[in-house]
């Protein structure tokens, strides 16, 4: 789409008057040589969750209800994932406190969001 600076102006007025003013600078404090840009921020890939293995709170923060929870600790201590003295201490847990009690709920996408891919 062409346009020219009148209807510019017209359309985007604060941003032409930016432009053309010359006032707004931007001081560059460093240089990234050929070496170094690849390691830049904006190419690097979140680390956050790489190689994470969610554990038994993991997945009860995802549950909503005391009964999905204790069909995940008892699914857990079959695989042998969990202890039965640790998953009796979960199971009371969440007896006298609630599911809540493991932390928030953890939302669909939330490994997205906190590993900034979302």
């Amino acid at each position: 789409m062409e346009t020219d600076r009148k209807s510019f102006k017209k359309m985007f007025p604060n941003l032409s008057e930016e432009l053309e003013g010359g006032d707004s600078k931007v001081p560059i404090d460093a240089v990234r040589t050929g070496s170094d840009a690849a390691e830049a921020p904006e190419n690097a890939t979140p680390d956050k969750f790489r190689n994470y293995d969610p554990n038994v709170v993991d997945f009860i923060r995802r549950c909503d209800t005391e009964e999905q929870a204790k069909t995940i600790i008892s699914y857990m201590e079959k695989r042998g994932e969990v202890s039965k003295e640790y998953a009796k201490e979960l199971r009371k847990q969440l007896k006298r406190k609630g599911v809540r009690s493991f932390g928030p709920k953890k939302e669909e996408g939330y490994y997205f969001k906190q590993g900034g891919l979302c």
